[in-house]
């Protein structure tokens, strides 16, 4: 081997490693590939052009653009609104049911993230009993479609960039739905032997709200019980932050100075408590922005997305309140006890905020791209009327044209992205404002890598040690070989760098073994989606991870048995489906 081929393989499984240390920013790994390859000279810049503008990669990007405006249509709060009555077993069909459905035609991350609330605020079943299954329904129907998830468009990405005419919409379907009624039994059987989740009254136990000591308080020089902060109702003193040093726990004697941070843990919707005592202010009243009970009124309940621009920061160094018009009353992390002054806590996606929410909240451009909104204010943008109707049904159209007629996905969806921004669905300004840049570079990354791989001449010379390790031994083996490393890795990095790290190894072997990739491809596609058994390899494991306050061993013994079924499903289903 030369030395760039040896060069080549090192960033390849510098990649992985790099993957596999910083699985919480892909998309900033594979930039430094792109440019690493650029250096080395393994790639031309028209390589890299090639590759941005590559038919799978538009057509990824179209459908996340255009799922923006499906996410506000009306059709995931009916699924939501109608899940819960009638029998425990009716319902939880009708949930699992739904959210494969919703899942296998939109963002499973939107699904889930729509269908937590009602979940958790549901009197019929516990909600530990239904997270976890939540999740893993949304995950079986993304492999449903060829839109379902978006591993299964960066498979087809890179599989256009080898010359093939890549997947139809339903190539995926029978694999994926014999693959979903098995899963979904042992489920439905298993469901059982999850944790109870406490009542949502409890769960509120969880926010954190700070008050500081005014200058002026009569609270000062008096104990904590001599000023009845002992026994509040539904609220519990944690912790004081005095001059950067924390006091924990605190004691009954302890005497108030001016300018003490209170930490309280507790009932949010018993804030108002606080303010009866003089010269105790809430974080949120600071800046004068709560004025006429606006925190009596307007108190709104956020989740933090996995893409917000304020993930990583802090309330002090986001410039919050000036960014959303919003001051945050309360923070809350599922999972994680939380400690010291809310300016200085971190933000990570999947927190959950309370707002005091100024008059111009509802009309800021950027909240659809920080939060979801759980409760109180709504943003303005969410569709009505006839765009509702239009909207859904112009994809449900988009899909059919391009499944029943010659006209490709892309030309459909470009034909409805048109359509959307006409209409007002969409605007300019959203899509500049939330365009998938991470999705982007993760494909655009695998793509160059792939190019890297066959201009050092790597590519050919691993078909043919391929071709001479395996020969005489069975193709079937080494698909089920591609099968499993691609569900390992989906389970140490996320399932989108799975997807791209295992094609080329998964190619370049049915190359090698000189039989059709596309039940290789299948198995990189169908086990990054595989990911039951880690909270952290599939977005909305994260999600549910959280919200129901499950440990690791929750995932590991509920989901293990369906990884197994899943795989053995996958494994037998694809060779028939698509003989080698």
């Amino acid at each position: 081997m030369t030395i760039e081929q040896w060069l080549m393989i090192a960033v390849f499984f510098g990649t992985f490693i790099s993957l596999v240390k910083y699985s919480q920013v892909p998309e900033r790994v594979f930039s430094v590939t792109i440019l690493v390859c650029l250096a080395l000279s393994f790639v031309s810049v028209d390589d890299i052009l090639s590759n941005a503008v590559n038919p799978g990669l538009v057509t990824l990007v179209l459908l996340v653009i255009c799922s923006f405006a499906f996410e506000r249509t009306s059709i995931l709060r009916r699924l939501s609104a109608g899940v819960f009555n009638g029998s425990e077993t009716k319902s939880t069909l009708r949930l699992l049911l739904g959210t494969a459905l919703a899942s296998a035609i939109m963002s499973n991350t939107a699904v889930v993230a729509t269908l937590i609330n009602t979940v958790k605020k549901n009197k019929l079943i516990n909600a530990g009993k239904l997270l976890l299954p939540l999740s893993y329904a949304a995950i079986l129907g993304g492999t449903l479609t060829l839109v379902g998830t978006s591993t299964n468009l960066i498979v087809n990405s890179l599989l256009i960039k080898q010359g093939h005419q890549g997947f139809n919409f339903f190539d995926f379907t029978l694999i994926g739905l014999a693959a979903f009624v098995l899963c979904l039994a042992v489920i439905l059987l298993r469901s059982s032997s999850l944790p109870n989740m406490v009542d949502d009254e409890l769960v509120t136990n969880d926010y954190l709200l700070e008050a500081e000591v005014a200058q002026t308080s009569s609270l000062i020089g008096k104990s904590i019980e001599e000023n009845g902060l002992r026994n509040l109702d539904a609220l519990f003193l944690v912790e004081i932050v005095r001059q950067g040093r924390l006091i924990s726990p605190v004691k009954p004697e302890e005497n108030l100075q001016a300018q003490d941070k209170l930490i309280f843990s507790g009932d949010i919707s018993k804030v108002l408590t606080l303010q009866q005592f003089d010269g105790l202010n809430l974080y949120a009243e600071q800046g004068n922005l709560l004025r006429d009970n606006l925190l009596r009124d307007n108190l709104t309940e956020v989740l933090v997305k996995a893409d917000s621009t304020i993930a990583g920061k802090t309330l002090k160094s986001a410039g919050f309140r000036a960014r959303f018009d919003a001051a945050v009353v309360a923070v809350r992390r599922e999972g994680c006890a939380l400690s010291g002054k809310l300016g200085d806590i971190v933000l990570q996606p999947g927190d959950f905020l309370v707002l005091a929410v100024g008059q111009d909240f509802s009309t800021r451009a950027n909240l659809s791209k920080n939060f979801y909104i759980l409760s109180g204010h709504q943003a303005d943008n969410m569709l009505n009327g006839w765009r509702d109707h239009t909207t859904v049904w112009g994809f449900i159209a988009s899909i059919l044209i391009s499944v029943c007629t010659p006209l490709p996905l892309l030309s459909c969806l470009f034909v409805y992205l048109a359509f959307l921004i006409f209409s007002g669905s969409l605007s300019v300004n959203e899509i500049k404002r939330r365009f998938p840049l991470e999705i982007w570079m993760i494909v655009l990354g695998a793509l160059t890598l792939a190019s890297a791989v066959e201009n050092t001449g790597i590519a050919a010379m691993f078909a043919q040690n391929i071709e001479a390790l395996l020969f005489g031994h069975s193709t079937y083996l080494a698909f089920v070989v591609i099968f499993i490393l691609t569900l390992i890795m989906t389970e140490l990095i996320t399932n989108s760098a799975a997807a791209a790290l295992a094609f080329p190894i998964a190619y370049n072997i049915a190359l090698g073994l000189g039989v059709d990739p596309t039940p290789f491809v299948m198995a990189v596609a169908f086990a990054a989606s595989g990911s039951f058994i880690s909270p952290y390899g599939y977005q909305t494991n994260v999600m549910v991870y959280n919200a129901g306050n499950y440990q690791l061993k929750d995932f590991v013994s509920f989901g293990l048995p369906i990884s197994i079924i899943y795989s053995i499903t996958v494994i037998l289903m694809i060779p028939l489906v698509f003989p080698f």
